[in-house]
């Protein structure tokens, strides 16, 4: 179920594209994390308090406001396959902060999906090489750093006892939505004319591509381990390009077919299959071994 939320995420680019107004990212990104976390926060209450009021903050700004910012940063300044091929290293940042955050084991197996989806993500996306633009190598690496750094601390905070996952989602996207905010209107502005359909598209964007999404990705979070739910996150790309095929008339090669295959043989190898969850060999220990009650670690 977890894959669903970056199978909707893969959508966007179709509706940005089609739906919403040009050249204007940092208004969809704004727009669909900003109204959406307010309305949940109306009618999905409690409001943060306390030590979750920054917390609040720093999980909307890595999942949602600098994450965005930062992908749209790269994207202006790389070929979409670079700047994919360069987000395809956030699994494996996922593995090393979840082993020294949470202490979880690194295993073979998640090596080897990691270096699988890199491969896949390469074959599907990948058309071409370009000259390496410093700005936007640096923003798709600190865009993936912000998703696994919020994937963890999401996974290692938690919910507050007593908050459901509705106003849980509604924080964080009113979170990343304020943090957004300023850069759309310094760098973009606000539209002068919003038609009938991009009126559909942002709404599409605020529903499915916030509140719903979300809320199924913090679910998932809860409920797998943080390299798992980083895995899932491969699915997107595998959506946007189908959608393009189906809908924009885009090429569908071989080897695309292939990094689709290879994306979702990773995808699986990632995951803990019942009667698997604690097996696997380790690669090597990332955090102390726990101090025994009564003596010194």
């Amino acid at each position: 179920m977890t894959a669903l939320a970056p199978a909707i995420w893969g959508s966007t680019y179709l509706v940005a594209t089609e739906w919403l107004p040009p050249d204007r990212p940092l208004l969809a990104a704004t727009v669909r994390a900003l109204p959406a976390g307010l309305i949940l926060m109306v009618f999905a209450r409690p409001l943060p308090t306390g030590i979750w009021l920054w917390r609040a903050l720093v999980l909307g700004t890595l999942n949602i406001g600098a994450f965005n910012f930062l992908l749209f940063v790269a994207a202006y300044h790389l070929p979409g396959g670079t700047a994919a091929m360069i987000m395809a290293v956030q699994p494996m940042l996922v593995l090393v902060l979840a082993a020294l955050l949470i202490g979880d084991s690194i295993r073979y197996q998640q090596v080897a999906a990691c270096v699988l989806g890199a491969g896949g993500v390469a074959l599907l996306v990948f058309k071409g090489t370009a000259a390496a633009d410093v700005v936007g190598v640096a923003a798709a690496l600190a865009g993936a750093a912000c998703m696994a750094a919020g994937i963890t601390l999401t996974k290692l905070w938690g919910r507050p006892a007593g908050v459901g996952l509705l106003p849980f989602t509604g924080w964080q996207l009113v979170a990343g939505g304020l943090v957004l905010s300023p850069f759309t209107l310094a760098v973009e502005g606000l539209p002068t004319a919003i038609s009938g359909t991009n009126i559909i598209g942002f709404g599409y964007l605020m529903s499915l591509g916030a509140v719903i999404s979300y809320a199924i990705w913090f679910r998932g979070i809860e409920r797998l381990p943080a390299p798992a739910v980083s895995f899932l996150a491969l699915v997107s790309p595998i959506v946007a390009t189908l959608l393009g095929y189906l809908f924009l008339r885009q090429t569908l090669s071989v080897p695309q077919l292939a990094g689709t295959v290879v994306i979702i043989a990773a995808v699986l190898l990632a995951q803990p299959w019942p009667g698997k969850a604690g097996g696997g060999a380790r690669v090597f220990p990332l955090t102390a071994t726990p101090p025994v009650e009564g003596k010194r670690s």
